[in-house]
């Protein structure tokens, strides 16, 4: 139960309020669950792992972009996080300040800023990332690996649809 009422209570009073009109129940339910699932996910890595380090989400998820990418511009970091540029300044000032990542305007282009992770910020992930792991794979566990697999694909098509960048 995330707030003060369960699923099931929520998908009832939902389905009696919405009566008679013309709405599409199972695209609602994909919808509503899948934004249930993914808060849900959060929160628990959240609670589980990133408390531990004094991590926020959108900062472990910045973290993640520049480890995996390297050298990475702000614009393509806020786009890859999914969040405003204004929201990943205040994340990255926080960053730079615990000594994990640092920000350089481009040799290239003095307008574009480069993030890279310190020293000390590839260590945090490297020894961060396989506890994530382990509750990510606690979260799946839930699933069996054939419906992991499903789900995964599923939710990856779902992506793609919605992106801008693949509509015409």
């Amino acid at each position: 139960m995330a707030g003060a009422h369960t699923l099931r209570e929520t998908e009832r009073h939902a389905d009696e309020r919405l009566a008679g009109m013309q709405i599409d129940f199972q695209a609602m339910a994909v919808a509503s669950n899948l934004f249930r699932a993914a808060t849900s996910v959060r929160n628990h890595l959240e609670r589980s792992v990133l408390a531990a380090h004094d991590l926020s989400w959108s900062a472990f998820v910045v973290l993640w972009v520049v480890w995996i990418w390297d050298n990475s511009e702000t614009r393509e970091i806020a786009s890859e996080a999914g969040f405003s540029k204004a929201t990943l300044t205040g994340v990255l000032n926080t960053l730079e300040k615990r000594g994990l990542a640092v920000r350089k305007r481009s040799k290239d282009d003095g307008r574009l800023v480069i993030v890279n992770l310190t020293a000390k910020g590839r260590k945090l992930m490297e020894q961060l990332f396989p506890l994530f792991n382990k509750q990510e794979q606690f979260v799946a566990s839930a699933l069996d690996v054939k419906t992991q697999n499903l789900v995964a694909d599923a939710l990856r098509k779902m992506s793609e649809h919605a992106d801008p960048a693949n509509q015409n």
